[in-house]
């Protein structure tokens, strides 16, 4: 079934509106996949570079997001966001805090606690990357990429 067929049938399911954040999430989602890789690529070069469990996993993560904020930009958003380039950036890092908390957390819980993802932190980092997710979708949709910006608020783009 091709995606133009799969983006109608959910448009009659679910209406265009619903549809449209369907589709968005399925890319935010293979998007995450690419990030995840990334950062545990990084994180498992940082180890190998002497870095520890910790501060490896948070340079992986800056440049897991900024691999995803890059591939969001240019895929599952595209052309919805009108803040400059560095700017985007640095607020697609300040809202997905959030995700990250979650996702940090997670993994430290993990290969803090769980010995089996202690000595495989690709564990860690699946888990954490699931916990965060949703929130840096909703996040990143509404203050980041958002094609009518808002007002009013700390993060208005006016």
């Amino acid at each position: 079934m091709s995606a133009r067929a799969i983006a109608t049938r959910l448009s009659d399911a679910l209406g265009p509106d619903r549809s449209r954040t369907v589709l968005q999430f399925g890319r935010f989602g293979v998007v995450g996949t690419v990030g995840f890789l990334v950062d545990t690529a990084v994180l498992y070069a940082a180890l190998a570079l002497g870095l520890g469990l910790y501060s490896g996993r948070a340079v992986s993560y800056v440049a897991a997001a900024t691999t995803t904020w890059g591939l969001n930009r240019a895929w599952t958003f595209r052309g919805q966001g009108d803040a400059p380039v560095m700017r985007q950036w640095a607020l697609f890092l300040a809202v997905n805090l959030v995700g990250f908390a979650c996702n940090y957390g997670t993994y430290a819980a993990l290969v803090g606690g769980v010995t089996l993802a202690a000595q495989h932190p690709v564990i860690g980092v699946a888990a954490g990357a699931l916990a965060g997710m949703v929130g840096n979708f909703l996040l990143s949709r509404r203050y980041v990429f958002d094609a009518a910006p808002r007002r009013h608020g700390p993060l208005s783009k006016t």
